[in-house]
């Protein structure tokens, strides 16, 4: 048995990278999953290739009518949500004062209000599985502070804060919520941001993960496997809480 079977899962942002590293562990341990992103052809491809426990559909998920949809092609291909991984996220590097509004809304719309219109649908799902568990993907940028990345920090830390709201409320349904704030992962969307190198696992130089006291920026598998933990009921008692991977980048000062 799984750690996950039986149990049906929406992935959001699933196509490549984080989500996809999601996608392919929650699969592998038993559950159907319904991967959903606006990259239609990697994201076909990604089902495709689980077979028929995984589908894909399209899916912007800053517009509700498109999370009823989602929601619903679920439950009709798989059952009620047990399951839902809130990654889609962007991100935006600029100078506060040279931040152009559009921009910002741009990056509030998808890693902020995505995340409150997939809690807030999925959620009615969840009350028909009579349980189910939401991990929000956050960022250690939800915790801290990062330069240049004024409406990214916003967007993280209103996921954290959200995150907390949804456990409180949803808990007398037997719904979990938590959040998960990765440090640097090797991610397109980091790559590209140009904070990371693209040169492979443990590549390093000349970035701002050079100084990660384990040695190495993340891997999206690193990040799923947490999120497995979290989807699965062997943290039944795990609710409201922020949960840190990122090799001790936040841990503190080192002397040495």
């Amino acid at each position: 048995m799984g750690r996950v079977t039986g149990k049906v899962a929406i992935v959001t942002g699933a196509a490549r990278g984080q989500g996809a590293a999601e996608a392919r562990i929650l699969c592998a341990e038993g559950a159907q999953v319904m991967l959903t992103d606006i990259l239609d052809e990697e994201g076909q491809a990604l089902a495709a290739e689980l077979g028929e426990n995984a589908s894909y559909m399209h899916h912007d998920v800053c517009n509700e009518n498109e999370w009823n949809d989602v929601v619903a092609a679920t439950e009709d291909k798989f059952g009620p949500v047990n399951i839902l991984i809130n990654n889609a996220g962007i991100l935006k590097l600029s100078e506060l004062t040279k931040t152009e509004l559009s921009d910002y809304m741009q990056v509030i719309n998808v890693n902020q209000v995505g995340v409150f219109l997939g809690m807030k649908v999925a959620a009615e799902s969840m009350k028909k599985a009579g349980s189910g568990s939401i991990v929000n993907i956050s960022s250690i940028d939800g915790l801290v502070g990062m330069s240049y990345g004024v409406a990214y920090v916003a967007s993280k830390f209103a996921v954290r804060g959200m995150t907390k709201v949804a456990a409180l409320e949803l808990g007398k349904f037997g719904i979990r919520v938590n959040s998960i704030h990765p440090g640097g992962v090797n991610t397109p969307m980091v790559t590209d941001s140009g904070l990371a190198s693209s040169g492979g696992d443990g590549d390093n130089e000349g970035n701002i993960f050079s100084n990660v006291p384990l040695g190495r920026i993340g891997e999206p598998e690193d990040v799923a496997k947490l999120a497995l933990f979290l989807a699965s009921d062997e943290a039944s008692y795990s609710s409201g809480s922020e949960f840190i991977i990122d090799g001790a980048m936040t841990a503190g000062f080192t002397l040495g």
